[in-house]
C-alpha cells in the first residue's frame, strides 16, 4: 500500500528489540540526564526554543522544513532492549538512568512554525516544552532533523524563484548520504520543485518522481539511434532524450525523425548551456518540433539558473548544489534553554534564563512570533513578544502546535506545506527574492507583551 502524502511514516524501520530514534542523539543528552536525575533537577518545568542566530551570508529569509519528519521521529523515541543493554553495557549510563529511559515518552508539548513557512534571524522555529528530562533529550534529533531539511528547503526555495515559474526537477541522490537523498527530495519539494529523481521519495512522502536515460544507456548501444529507438518503443514518443553524448545537432535531428514533432523533450547536460539551448530551439523549431521542451542540467545552482532566464529552456535538474545546501549545508539552527521552574510541577513558576556568552548570546523566556502584514498584503517585520501574541487585523501568529501532551497534532499532507511555502513567499517583499547579497526580508523586533498600540 502507497501510505498518502505526508501522512505519518516512520524515520527508520523501527523493528523488535529497537528504539526507533533514541540513539541518533548525542552522549551529552544522557550524561545531563544522569547528573539531572541525581540532583533531583529533572524533573524541573523547561522550555527549550529552536532558532538561528543568523541566515547564510547573502540569504534573505529561511525555509522551516523537515517538521513532519520530526513528529516521526519524537513518536519513535523509545529506548528498546537492545539500546539499553548498548548503554549500561558501554558506561553512558548508570542502571538508575537507564530505569528511567525504559519508561521514557514525551509527554510535553511542541509548538512551531508550520511546514513551509518562511523564518528570520532568531525567529523561535520550535518550542518544547516539558520537563527538562524529556526535552533535553531531543535536541540532537531536533537540530539534525530541522538543520538539514532547512538548509536544503532554503536553497531549493532561491532555485525555483530564479526559475521564474519553470519546473524543476530534484536529482542529487548521487551526491550524497543514501537516506539524506530520501529527506533532501522531501525538502525541496516543500519548497516548489516539481519532481524527484529518488524513488523513496516517491514511495515514503509521495513527492512526484521523473527520470528517463543517462549517457551509458546511448552508450550501451551500437548507435545513438539504436538507443534513442529503444527508449521511444519503451517509454513513448513523450519521453526526454538526452542528445549530448556524442553531437547535439545529429542527435536532435535522429530524436526528430524517430520520434516525431510530438517527442516530449531533449535534455542537455553539458556545454554553454544557454548557447546550447538557443541553438537547439532554433532547430526544433525548423523541424516541426516546436512543442518539444528543453531540459538542461549538469552543476545549476541558483545562479546558473538566473543565468539562464533568457534562454529557451523549459525545464531545469538540479543536483549537487541542492543537496548540499548551494553553499550553506546546514541552518545553523540551536536548541537553547529559555525558561526553567525552581521546582517540579505543572504549577511551578517559570523564570527565563539566556547564555551570555560572547558571540553566543540568547534571549531568556517564551516567545511569542507573529508576522506584521501591511494593507497591502506583504509582511514587513518579524515580531517577537515575550507574552501573549497581540496580532493585528492583517497579522499572522506563526507557531501552531505540534505535540500536545505527548500526542501528536500537527500532522498534514505534504501538499499543505507545498502550498504553505508559496503563500509564504508571496507574503514577502520583492526584495526576498534577490539572489544579490544583501539583509534579511524582514527585520526581527523583540517588544514587551501585551497589547499591540
Amino acid at each position: 500500500m502507497v501510505p498518502a502524502p505526508g501522512l505519518r511514516l516512520p524515520l527508520v524501520d523501527v523493528g523488535e528489540g529497537t528504539g526507533g530514534t533514541a540513539l541518533l542523539t548525542d552522549r551529552y543528552e544522557l550524561t545531563m540526564l544522569q547528573a539531572a536525575l541525581r540532583s533531583g533537577t529533572a524533573d524541573r518545568p523547561a522550555v527549550f526554543e529552536v532558532f538561528a542566530r543568523s541566515l547564510p551570508a547573502g540569504r534573505r529569509y529561511g525555509v522551516v522544513a523537515g517538521t513532519g519528519r520530526l513528529l516521526d521521529a519524537i513518536e519513535a523515541f523509545r529506548f528498546g532492549t537492545d539500546e539499553l543493554d548498548w548503554l549500561t553495557s558501554n558506561g553512558v549510563v548508570d542502571d538508575p538512568t537507564a530505569q528511567w529511559l525504559e519508561k521514557y515518552r514525551f509527554t510535553g508539548n511542541v509548538w512551531g512554525y508550520p511546514e513551509g513557512d518562511c523564518y528570520f534571524p532568531d525567529s523561535p522555529i520550535l518550542r518544547v516544552e516539558g520537563t527538562f528530562a524529556e526535552a533535553v533529550l531531543l535536541e540532537t534529533v531536533v537540530l539534525s532533523i530541522l538543520n538539514h531539511d532547512c538548509a536544503i528547503a532554503s536553497a531549493a526555495s532561491r532555485m525555483v524563484q530564479a526559475a521564474q515559474g519553470r519546473p524543476l526537477i530534484e536529482m542529487g541522490s548521487r551526491r550524497t548520504h543514501e537516506r539524506a537523498a530520501v529527506a533532501s527530495a522531501r525538502a525541496a519539494y516543500v519548497a516548489g520543485f516539481a519532481t524527484t529523481s529518488n524513488l523513496e521519495a516517491g514511495r515514503l512522502y509521495g513527492v512526484p518522481t521523473a527520470g528517463t536515460s543517462a549517457h551509458s544507456f546511448t552508450l550501451l548501444h551500437d548507435s545513438e539511434r539504436h538507443a534513442f529507438e529503444a527508449q521511444l518503443a519503451s517509454l513513448g514518443e513523450s519521453t526526454t532524450l538526452l542528445v549530448d553524448t556524442y553531437d547535439v545537432e545529429r542527435a536532435v535531428r535522429t530524436a526528430v525523425e524517430l520520434a516525431g514533432p510530438a517527442l516530449g523533450a531533449v535534455r542537455i547536460d553539458s556545454g554553454d548551456l544557454g548557447v546550447m539551448a538557443r541553438r537547439v530551439r532554433d532547430q526544433l523549431d525548423s523541424l516541426g518540433a516546436r512543442d518539444t521542451r528543453i531540459v538542461v542540467t549538469g552543476d545549476l545552482d541558483e545562479y546558473g539558473i538566473a543565468a539562464l532566464a533568457a534562454a529557451p529552456v523549459d525545464g531545469y535538474g538540479v543536483g549537487t548544489s541542492l543537496v548540499t545546501g548551494s553553499g550553506a549545508p546546514t541552518a545553523s539552527l540551536v536548541y537553547k534553554l529559555v525558561a526553567r521552574a525552581d521546582a517540579p510541577g505543572p504549577d511551578a513558576p517559570m523564570r527565563p534564563v539566556a547564555k551570555r556568552s560572547t558571540g553566543k548570546p540568547s534571549r531568556g523566556g517564551r516567545k511569542a512570533p507573529v508576522r506584521r502584514v501591511d494593507p497591502h498584503g506583504f509582511a514587513y517585520a518579524e515580531t517577537i513578544t515575550s507574552g501573549e501574541p497581540a496580532p493585528g487585523p492583517r497579522d499572522r501568529v506563526l507557531q501552531v502546535p505540534l505535540v500536545r501532551d505527548g500526542e501528536v497534532v500537527g500532522r498534514e499532507p505534504l501538499r499543505d506545506a507545498r502550498d504553505r511555502h508559496a503563500r509564504a513567499i508571496a507574503e514577502l517583499p520583492p526584495t526576498a527574492v534577490q539572489l544579490s547579497r544583501g539583509e534579511p526580508a524582514l527585520p526581527t523586533e523583540f517588544v514587551d507583551g501585551g497589547p499591540r498600540p
